[in-house]
């Protein structure tokens, strides 16, 4: 998982977060950084993760890990 960047263009942060999309059910979803990368999926820094956007009617479902 080390040294995998966010797939926004030009951005060049450490990603933090994957995103995934379901067109059908018009929903994305948004957790940790998964374990490998996915050809599906989108890898985001901190940043772009906390100011994900989605088109009107869209649910946006966060997975957060526990935090000590």
């Amino acid at each position: 998982m080390y040294g995998r960047l966010c797939s926004k263009v030009g951005c060049a942060r450490e990603a933090v977060a994957t995103l995934t999309y379901d067109y059908g059910d018009q929903m994305a979803a948004l957790g940790p950084l998964g374990a490998e990368n996915d050809p599906h999926a989108h890898d985001l820094c901190a940043i772009h993760a906390d100011r994900l956007s989605v088109p009107a009617g869209w649910i946006v479902v966060r997975h957060e890990t526990l935090r000590a």
